[in-house]
């Protein structure tokens, strides 16, 4: 009976040529109590196509992101993943493609990538995607197709909480010094420069480096090496808040599990690991530093379990994702949408 006098009362005020408003179609509300990172949005009723709603509640949909970081829009009954990339592109514009590559992806379709092709039992540490980079997407989306028999969830984290929390001094060190990061490509560990730089032209691969500030050495065996100084704290275009953007820890050598690094540091020298990070001066970042940091990423970490046909938009630069291990079949997909480059703050 509520759900036909929602109905009329909506029908009703289509005749009187009055906007709907955008809580008599979804309810909006903090997915989880105790925390505003993601705001969930839900339809009221079924049938309420997701893509004809976002359409026309842009203005709400961007005033939100910006406050929050980050919106989960479930039970829509999104089913498919033309669905998904049709909603990138109404709520944000053309999707991007997935260059100056740090994860294994996969195209699925079009610029829709998986989200991170590691195996089940590894964690991925919290980091904002490509903030190593001289550009980067503001905004990033997931789309659950198949949710994880057990755990598999994408961690979150305000990146302006984290940038609060950290201890003073060390958050004004990174900012004065900012973050050096290491690459070394074709050692036989991590994605080769083929599929980072998405070309088998080295040619084209120096063009790159000197276009976006990263210095490179070719090694013998067509292997190749790349050090790139970036910024640790930076600002928000939009917002103007300041906020923790980097991949200081998720780099590091020490952040990756046990096993993993001790075959790693077993087969290379420091210089030749696949990846590692300093201070922007070269100097080494302080086992304790990381430790500190690594700990607040972990007091301000949101969790939840997905559900299919949900879809999460996270604004890249206010917030930080990652994800669980998990058992079983597990398919997220991911886009990305409008690139903003270094040289624009």
């Amino acid at each position: 009976m509520a759900a036909a006098n929602l109905s009329k009362k909506i029908n009703r005020k289509r005749r009187q040529g009055i906007n709907l408003l955008q809580t008599e179609l979804v309810k909006l509300k903090p997915l989880l109590g105790e925390s505003n990172l993601p705001v969930l949005c839900q339809p009221v009723l079924e049938g309420i196509n997701l893509l004809t709603w976002v359409a026309n509640n842009q203005e709400l949909i961007n005033r939100i992101l910006l406050q929050h970081g980050g919106i989960l829009f479930r039970n829509f009954q999104i089913k498919e993943i033309a669905e998904f990339e049709n909603f990138i592109q109404i709520v944000s514009g053309d999707l991007i493609e997935y260059r100056d590559r740090s994860s294994p992806r996969s195209t699925v379709q079009g610029k829709i990538y998986t989200s991170t092709d590691y195996p089940a039992d590894q964690s991925i540490f919290l980091h904002s995607e490509n903030s190593y980079a001289a550009s980067w997407p503001l905004k990033i989306f997931f789309y659950c197709v198949k949710a994880a028999q057990q755990g598999g969830e994408t961690p979150i984290a305000d990146t302006r909480k984290l940038l609060q929390k950290i201890d003073p001094k060390i958050r004004d060190r990174f900012t004065e010094k900012g973050v050096m990061y290491v690459r070394n490509f074709g050692d036989g560990f991590g994605l080769p420069w083929q599929t980072v730089f998405q070309t088998t032209n080295p040619a084209e691969v120096e063009q790159f480096c000197h276009s976006n500030n990263i210095e490179f050495e070719w090694k013998p065996g067509n292997r190749l090496r790349t050090r790139t100084r970036r910024q640790a704290v930076t600002t928000h275009p939009k917002t103007g808040e300041a906020v923790w953007f980097n991949h200081a820890v998720f780099f590091h050598i020490t952040t990756l599990d046990t096993k993993i690094r001790n075959a790693l540091l077993a087969e290379f020298s420091e210089a030749d690991l696949p990846h590692n990070t300093y201070y922007g001066d070269g100097s080494p970042i302080e086992t304790e530093v990381l430790d500190a940091i690594r700990a607040v990423y972990q007091q301000e970490t949101v969790i939840f379990p997905w559900q299919i046909g949900d879809i999460l938009m996270l604004d890249n630069m206010l917030t930080a994702h990652g994800r669980q291990p998990f058992i079983g079949t597990r398919k997220v997909v991911v886009g990305m949408s409008e690139v903003f480059s270094i040289s624009e703050i």
